[in-house]
């Protein structure tokens, strides 16, 4: 009986019985590393971060249709919102190469969300999204993606007449701060929610000057082990899923 060998000459049987064996220490590294994750979110200014599989989380094109129909005032503003975003389908692509995420949160008092100053807690939960991605990918996992809620466009851009990398080719202003947005590919964030146990709080406009209801806005990073490259983005979302081997 003649042998199955892999590329690198190692005998498949063999191959498969120590990758059976290091699963275990595989898996204790991804818990211990979305434990630092999670603290990093939290360090840096998150009310909590929670991981979840990435099989949980719920693609709806439906969803993703809503920033062209009603249209959303940042449609077509930015390399990180439709339609110059990969969409819903791309994402379930993506998803596959996945085998762990972490879910971000920050709560704010709804009347917060409802005023001047939503922006400053977006452009909060955008810098902790990619910080947490950068930290990812200093851990070992290069492959990893981060979304916000938002356009970066309106956050970090507002004063600028244009996105400098779809209306000239260049690069992106913010590389180290923008992350596409979740909406734009259709990502349920109420399911999000659930995934990572929280209770789903939307803003509502209070009855009172000292209403204290509180609402969540989330952020998504995917974590993925290999296949990416730790070169600075051009552009938010500008990195690929890379298969989890």
């Amino acid at each position: 009986m003649v042998a199955r060998v892999s590329d690198d000459g190692e005998p498949k049987e063999r191959r498969s019985i120590r990758n059976h064996m290091d699963r275990p220490v595989h898996e204790e590294k991804s818990k211990a590393t979305l434990s630092k994750l999670a603290e990093c979110a939290r360090l840096a200014g998150a009310t909590d971060a929670a991981p979840i599989d990435p099989a949980e989380i719920l693609i709806e094109d439906d969803l993703a249709d809503l920033c062209r129909q009603p249209r959303c005032r940042n449609y077509g503003l930015s390399r990180s919102c439709p339609p110059h975003v990969e969409g819903p389908g791309t994402f379930r692509q993506w998803l596959k190469a996945y085998r762990q995420a972490l879910v971000i949160k920050i709560d704010v008092p709804s009347e917060i969300l409802l005023s001047g100053a939503r922006d400053e807690v977006m452009r909060l939960l955008h810098e902790i999204a990619a910080g947490v991605e950068a930290a990812a990918v200093e851990m070992g996992f290069p492959a990893s993606k981060a979304f916000a809620g938002g356009s970066c466009k309106m956050l970090f851009c507002g004063e600028h007449p244009d996105c400098r990398v779809i209306d000239r080719g260049g690069r992106c202003r913010h590389p180290k701060q923008a992350r596409p947005s979740m909406s734009g590919f259709g990502v349920n964030v109420s399911k999000l929610m659930q995934a990572a146990g929280w209770d789903l709080k939307r803003a509502t406009q209070g009855t009172g000057k000292h209403d204290d209801s509180m609402a969540a806005v989330t952020a998504l990073v995917l974590i993925g082990l290999h296949g990416g490259r730790k070169n600075e983005r051009d552009a938010p979302g500008g990195n690929r899923a890379q298969p989890y081997i």
